[in-house]
C-alpha cells in the first residue's frame, strides 16, 4: 500500500515553512498555492477541513469524485485517500490542518463520533447555503485570529471552533451527485484493509481492538455488511470474517512469541471476553492451543 503523505511533505510541496507548523494550523487558500499545486490521490497522516468560497476543481475522496464550483465544505482524514485538482486560478477560502495529537476525547464526543471527520465511508463533501457559509467563514476567521493570540488555552478554543464546523456539517444535506470509478470494490477493499491494519500492532494489554467483526467494519465504512463482504470476496477471494480472523491470528502469534503477557491479557487485547474463547479460536485456526504454540516457539 502506498505510503501516506506526511504533514512535512505537504508543507514542502506547497512551498511552506514546516518549522512553523504544530498540532494545528489554519490558512487562507489563496495564500497557500491551492491553484498551482495539485494533491495527488493518497492518504495523509493529518486531518484537513477546507471551506471553498471561490474556485472550481475536482475533489476525489476514496471511490468518489466530484466537480466543485465554490461554496463547499470538505472533510479529509487519515483513513481516506483524497486528491484535488484546481480548474482555475482563483481559489479563495480557508482550510485548517491538524494532527492526531490535536484530536482529544472531547473532539470525538458521542454526538460527533459519526462526523465525516472521523469516518472512512459516507459523505465528506457538503454544499452550505449562504447562511451557513457566513457562519463558517466567521469561524475560520476567528481561528486565524486565535492562532496569533497569546491565549494560554487557545487550542481548547480552537477545538471548540472545529466542533462548531462539524455540527454545522451534520445539518447540511450532503452531496448526492458523485460519480464512481469502475472498480469501487477495490476502493472498498483498500479502505477496509487500512482500517484493519490501523488497529495493529497491539503494544499494551489495555489496548483493545475496537473493530472486531464484519458489522462493525461496515458501520465504520458507512456501507452494508453484504456490500463489504461482496467487495472483499470479489477482489481478494476472502470474506470480512476471514480477513479479521487471519490478522487476529497473526497478532496473537506475535504476542505469544514476543510478549510475556498471560493468556487472559492477550485474549482481552484481541477482543475476547474470556481466555477460553480465545483458546478455542486460536486452536481452530492453528490446531494448537495458545499455550502449546508458545511452548513450541520457545523450544525452537
Amino acid at each position: 500500500m502506498k505510503a501516506r503523505e506526511t504533514l512535512k511533505q505537504f508543507y514542502t510541496q506547497h512551498g511552506q515553512d514546516f518549522s512553523k507548523s504544530g498540532q494545528f494550523n489554519v490558512f487562507e487558500r489563496d495564500g497557500f498555492a491551492c491553484s498551482a499545486t495539485s494533491m495527488l490521490p493518497n492518504r495523509r497522516d493529518f486531518y484537513k477541513i477546507s471551506l471553498i468560497i471561490k474556485g472550481s476543481g475536482v475533489i476525489g475522496i476514496a471511490d468518489k469524485a466530484l466537480n466543485i464550483q465554490g461554496n463547499a465544505l470538505l472533510f479529509m482524514n487519515p483513513l481516506v485517500p483524497f486528491s484535488w485538482d484546481a480548474c482555475d486560478d482563483e481559489q479563495t477560502g480557508y482550510f485548517c490542518l491538524f494532527t492526531e495529537e490535536f484530536v482529544n476525547h472531547n473532539l470525538k464526543s458521542e454526538s460527533l463520533s459519526h462526523s465525516p471527520l472521523f469516518k472512512a465511508g459516507g459523505n465528506h463533501i457538503f454544499f452550505p447555503d449562504q447562511e451557513s457559509m457566513n457562519l463558517l467563514t466567521g469561524v475560520f476567521r476567528s481561528m486565524l485570529k486565535e492562532m496569533h493570540s497569546g491565549y494560554a488555552n487557545k487550542y481548547e478554543l480552537l477545538r471548540s471552533y472545529i466542533q462548531i464546523i462539524m455540527h454545522e456539517a451534520l445539518k447540511i444535506q450532503p452531496a448526492d451527485t458523485f460519480y464512481k470509478p469502475a472498480n469501487a470494490s477495490e476502493r472498498i477493499t483498500g479502505l477496509f484493509i487500512e482500517l484493519l491494519e490501523r488497529q495493529f500492532p497491539i503494544d499494551a494489554p489495555d489496548q483493545v481492538l475496537s473493530l472486531k467483526n464484519a458489522n462493525e467494519f461496515a458501520t465504520q465504512l458507512n456501507i452494508h455488511t453484504n456490500t463489504l463482504n461482496r467487495a472483499l470476496k470479489e477482489t481478494t477471494g476472502k470474506t470480512t470474517t476471514e480477513w479479521v480472523a487471519e490478522r487476529t491470528i497473526k497478532e496473537a502469534k506475535a504476542l505469544l512469541q514476543f510478549s510475556s503477557w498471560d493468556m487472559a491479557e492477550i485474549a482481552y487485547s484481541l477482543g475476547f471476553e474470556h481466555a477460553s474463547n480465545f483458546n478455542i479460536f486460536f486452536k481452530k485456526h492453528t490446531l494448537l492451543s495458545p499455550l502449546q504454540y508458545r511452548k513450541d516457539i520457545v523450544s525452537v
